[in-house]
């Protein structure tokens, strides 16, 4: 073999393969590999760096942002992913506000195992909002590297960065609108700048923003529940989830004590 063809070939074999472009308002994104845990399961998490004065959207993130959607379609010995969310931030936009992230979001996720003991291979498309004056809608197709045999101390930091879960459970109202639900929920007096109200296992319901009023008594929290076929639908107070964002961070509640 001709010895310049052969140092071509080697040269050709180390360069990188060119990732296709970011979409406008992302600096980076990766699947963070992370590792196996002791069940057999693989804990890793997407990353994203944002572009200066661009966000993106929490799993509720109000009236107007576009939540991420994940196609796990692409894996290997995948049962299903648990995500464990940071706590998002209040964002001011054109006199709304939304829930989200700016600068960088590290979002952790447990990758079930189909069979414990043989390894999880990742590949993930993911929808997603990005916003600066306005939002575009976004894809990204990432595969993960191999897992490593300890544990990520950036994965590891974002787990630390949950809400703080409480046992009080919020009073509550629930009644029927023309094209859903809505709920009301009360609390005692706590600061916040922002909530959301969630129904656990039917992400085809839309919510809405939350409305806020305070009160001496303390918050009272409004948002509508609507169903792909928009009408009143079976809403059981359990299956409620109520996150209150403060100036020190967010506390989550689960299910609600109906009124009357």
């Amino acid at each position: 073999m001709n010895r310049i063809f052969l140092i071509a070939l080697v040269a050709l074999a180390a360069t990188p393969v060119m990732a296709e472009p970011l979409p406008p308002g992302l600096a980076g994104a990766r699947l963070l590999p992370g590792w196996t845990d002791g069940n057999g399961d693989r804990v890793a998490a997407l990353e994203l760096e944002l572009e200066p004065g661009w966000k993106t959207y929490w799993r509720s993130p109000g009236d107007s942002g576009l939540p991420p959607e994940f196609d796990w379609s692409g894996s290997e010995n995948l049962a299903g992913v648990t995500f464990h969310w940071p706590a998002p931030e209040a964002i001011l936009s054109g006199g709304d506000v939304s829930l989200g992230f700016h600068d960088r979001l590290v979002l952790p996720f447990t990758a079930h195992a189909a069979r414990p003991g043989t390894p999880v291979e990742l590949a993930a498309e993911i929808d997603l909002g990005l916003c600066e004056r306005i939002c575009v809608p976004a894809r990204l197709a990432l595969t993960a590297a191999a897992p490593a045999d300890r544990p990520d101390p950036r994965i590891e930091a974002a787990l630390a960065q949950g809400p703080r879960q409480s046992a009080d459970r919020p009073a509550c109202r629930i009644v029927a609108i023309e094209d859903g639900m809505q709920v009301s929920m009360r609390t005692g007096p706590m600061p916040a700048k922002a909530a959301a109200i969630e129904l656990d296992r039917r992400p085809e319901v839309w919510v809405s923003g939350v409305e806020i009023d305070e009160t001496d008594a303390g918050l009272a929290l409004t948002a509508d529940l609507v169903p792909p076929e928009g009408k009143p639908f079976d809403l059981r107070p359990g299956s409620l989830r109520l996150t209150l964002i403060g100036p020190d961070g967010a506390v989550e509640m689960r299910g609600c004590d109906p009124e009357g």
